[in-house]
């Protein structure tokens, strides 16, 4: 069986946030502790520029492939991966307010569930796209 491109990005992209949620629940207090202190650390990072850079270039092929490719629905992942790059560019460029987000989200256990269904929800209809969409 080969993958396509648009079901590699479905597969891959489901794998991240499973793996995320179970690690992150899991390891509850020492990801909370790198999360705060090692990844979102108050004085923003300058790798953070690396991982923008990477997204906007994921996009960017993304869309290419869409248009040079003939996968019926490809344009879904595009529309996907672009909202990612909203998301992305707010933790760069507006770093203080995403930080506080995630401080708030990792101190209350309620939001921190929500995001978890939320994210396994999403990684599911990932996961099924790739089987039976693309």
């Amino acid at each position: 069986m080969s993958i396509n491109f648009f079901q590699g990005i479905c597969f891959a992209w489901a794998f991240i946030g499973i793996v995320t949620r179970i690690v992150m629940t899991v390891k509850k207090d020492s990801f909370k502790n790198w999360a705060l202190n090692s990844a979102y650390t108050p004085k923003q990072k300058k790798g953070y520029y690396v991982v923008v850079l990477a997204t906007y270039i994921v996009v960017a092929f993304t869309w290419y492939k869409i248009f040079t490719i003939d996968v019926q629905f490809s344009w879904i992942i595009g529309l996907l991966t672009t909202v990612t790059v909203a998301k992305v560019s707010t933790a760069v460029f507006n770093y203080q307010v995403f930080r506080q987000f995630v401080v708030t989200m990792l101190n209350d256990d309620k939001k921190l569930l929500g995001l978890h269904v939320g994210i396994l929800i999403f990684s599911a209809l990932l996961i099924l796209m790739g089987l039976y969409l693309y």
